[in-house]
């Protein structure tokens, strides 16, 4: 159902806050109100200025959903902001791509970060990118093809990825694992491709079935991770996890904590190369 007074008030803010730079417009020296004018954005987006200017009144027809988009794109409305315009429209909030391509710049920002364990995983849960430190304390030699390399099938199906973890914490990461999995679902539900692995996650995984029935949603931001390598023994490290707003990449980096050896222990890891560092899984 279309919320009138909030895609008015919405459209209005977002309108103000642009200048006719970003759109490509030229600047002038003769505006009074700061913005767009209610006339330029009804000529961005191919609809009529006395159809816009109702919007913003909050009166007349609700608009369609490919208005939505084209003033989500006139607007410059990043993709939660576009969900929300979609959702006060009262129109389907269209699901997002999966995010396989890593901006090159983000890839950079990677491997400048090579003294940290650092992987980038998209929020299917494929991991896309390791570096040789996450490699070495992974103990692992590659990334394999298809639901070898997935994060959350990794975790719930494969028993090797939870050796290293010590058991007082593994309930802990699972009820993460499922949570950040389950806000993944909450925006791209029709999506064929997460529709399919949270299936198959509850087909193969007791635990997981569990704990999504909870319904606990969240992505995950930041933690703690002890991790027993079979050549440095006990890491603790913090866990911090940047993500990407327009594809939903997550980049995850893992710090040494305060107050440990764990800082020391990477540095070995690092030493020992990751040739004598990797076993078989």
């Amino acid at each position: 159902m279309i919320d009138r007074p909030g895609l008015a008030e919405f459209l209005r803010r977002r309108r103000e806050e642009l200048s006719p730079s970003q759109v490509g417009l030229p600047e002038t020296s003769r505006r009074r109100t700061p913005g767009l004018r209610r006339e330029e954005v009804a000529v961005l987006a191919g609809v009529s200025s006395d159809f816009y200017a109702r919007l913003e009144q909050a009166r007349g027809s609700g608009p369609s959903e490919p208005v939505v988009a084209a003033l989500a794109r006139v607007l410059r409305c990043t993709p939660d902001e576009k969900d929300h315009l979609f959702r006060l429209a009262g129109v389907p909030i269209p699901p997002r791509q999966v995010g396989r391509h890593i901006d090159p710049g983000l890839l950079q920002l990677a491997a400048h970060l090579d003294n940290l364990p650092t992987l980038i995983y998209n929020d299917l849960g494929d991991v896309l990118y390791t570096n040789a430190l996450d490699d070495a304390l992974a103990c692992r030699r590659e990334l394999r093809p298809g639901r070898n390399s997935n994060v959350y099938w990794h975790w719930f199906t494969r028993q090797g990825s939870r050796d290293r973890i010590p058991e007082a914490d593994r309930a802990r990461l699972s009820a993460a694992h499922v949570s950040d999995l389950r806000a993944t679902y909450s925006r791209r539900a029709e999506d064929h491709q997460i529709t399919t692995l949270v299936n198959d996650l509850a087909t193969r995984s007791e635990e997981f079935r569990t704990l999504w029935d909870r319904h606990d949603v969240a992505v995950r931001r930041s933690d703690l991770k002890d991790v027993q390598h079979p050549s440095v023994g006990l890491i603790r490290l913090r866990c911090q996890v940047l993500v990407t707003p327009d594809d939903g990449l997550r980049t995850r980096i893992l710090l040494p904590l305060e107050g440990t050896d764990a800082a020391e222990k990477l540095e070995l890891l690092r030493m020992l190369g990751t040739q004598q560092s990797r076993e078989p899984e």
